[in-house]
């Protein structure tokens, strides 16, 4: 089986679609199948390059503000496109971007079995050219994907519960799949340590330091915390909103909130595994997220999850309790949940283990496996 992915961007750092891509193609050519990718070539002479490589096309205007959100569009090229297609058996979209509407032509002109992975929502989109939640963009966007790309699908991958729901809502015709993108898992069950509230009491939280991903949410909870004098926050990113969340954090500190300075860095993937398993807590903020794969990587480290909870969310599904969820952009229902779990060690302790081995259902591998009853099926006549 010959499947081509598609995806604009599948080489930045900090884009959570890009690693879930890379990594999916890697699990697919492990289980036998002929996967490749058509994307921008990597701007890294010296890193993997797509089998498809596509020029950079730099959006008017917007450009610099969308690479800081981890966005970029590929420059069509037929050429390219057609060759791609042309070997396929399946072609595989990642999103609903410009280059997505002549592979989708010609896909079709040959007769190829199309399906796609819904990786991100219209808000994490606008979300990244400064719109609301409740922009009057959203709804426009999310019908022009529907009717013009992903209605020609046979099947969709939907990566959590929440994804599924909200493509029936808007009406998708497609065959939806719930397939976790998916994490390595090792062979051997992550050994956890209990971890005790005393002294400094470390705070991870990953992702890009951008609008979505709320991690002001988090800088407002420690105002509400009677923890906050011995709360160290860890930021694990880079993003747009950098800056203002550094000022934000050095305001509590001169204010006294903080009496530990809050940290801002980029980690390679193993260092943030050493955090995760020093960190008390992971802080899950994010307003919209279709999966959110950093706080299951941080899972499967033995730390205890606080999610925020909202209709656009995936990642509460990977919450065991309660106690591990807050209602979204709630900072004092933030700062309880904090609290609750500092005042509960026992809890914590007897939660991690629980949470390491919980993560282990998302094995990439089992995801690899969905994903290929997926394009058999695609490859059906009249299925």
């Amino acid at each position: 089986m010959k499947v081509l992915f598609v995806c604009n961007n599948a080489y930045h750092p900090g884009n959570g679609q890009s690693v879930a891509v890379r990594k999916m193609i890697v699990a697919l050519r492990e289980h036998g199948v002929d996967a490749r990718l058509m994307a921008i070539a990597n701007s890294n002479p010296d890193g993997p390059q797509p089998d498809f490589p596509l020029e950079h096309w730099k959006y008017p205007v917007f450009e610099p503000l969308l690479y800081k959100n981890g966005f970029a569009f590929a420059k069509i090229d037929k050429k390219v496109i057609r060759k791609a297609v042309e070997w396929a058996d399946v072609v595989h979209i990642q999103e609903g971007m410009p280059l997505e509407g002549p592979v989708l032509r010609m896909a079709r002109k040959m007769d190829k079995a199309i399906t796609s992975t819904y990786h991100i929502f219209a808000q994490n989109f606008t979300a990244s050219l400064g719109f609301s939640k409740k922009s009057i963009m959203n709804p426009p966007l999310t019908f022009l994907w529907r009717r013009f790309v992903y209605d020609y699908c046979s099947d969709v991958q939907c990566p959590t519960p929440v994804v599924r729901d909200v493509l029936q809502k808007e009406g998708f015709k497609s065959r939806l799949h719930v397939i976790s993108n998916g994490i390595d898992i090792p062979a051997e069950p992550v050994k956890v340590n209990p971890v005790l509230p005393e002294g400094t009491i470390d705070l991870l939280c990953i992702g890009r330091l951008a609008k979505e991903k709320s991690q002001n949410t988090l800088l407002q909870a420690m105002r509400y915390s009677r923890y906050a004098d011995r709360i160290r926050l860890n930021f694990a990113g880079n993003g747009p909103k950098a800056k203002y969340y550094k000022k934000m954090a050095e305001d509590l500190y001169k204010e006294g909130v903080l009496k530990i300075p809050a940290s801002f860095g980029f980690y390679t993937h193993d260092e943030l595994r050493e955090m995760a398993r020093k960190s008390y807590l992971y802080i899950h903020c994010a307003w919209v997220e279709v999966e959110g794969l950093s706080c299951l990587e941080a899972i499967q480290q033995g730390v205890v999850p606080v999610i925020a909870q909202g209709e656009l969310i995936g990642t509460p599904v990977f919450a065991l309790c309660p106690e591990s969820l807050y209602p979204v952009y709630d900072s004092k229902a933030l700062a309880e949940r904090i609290d609750w779990w500092i005042e509960h060690p026992e809890k914590r302790n007897e939660m991690a283990p629980r949470y390491a081995d919980s993560a282990r259902k998302y094995d990439i591998n089992k995801s690899a496996e969905a994903l290929i009853s997926m394009f058999k099926l695609a490859l059906e006549p009249n299925a």
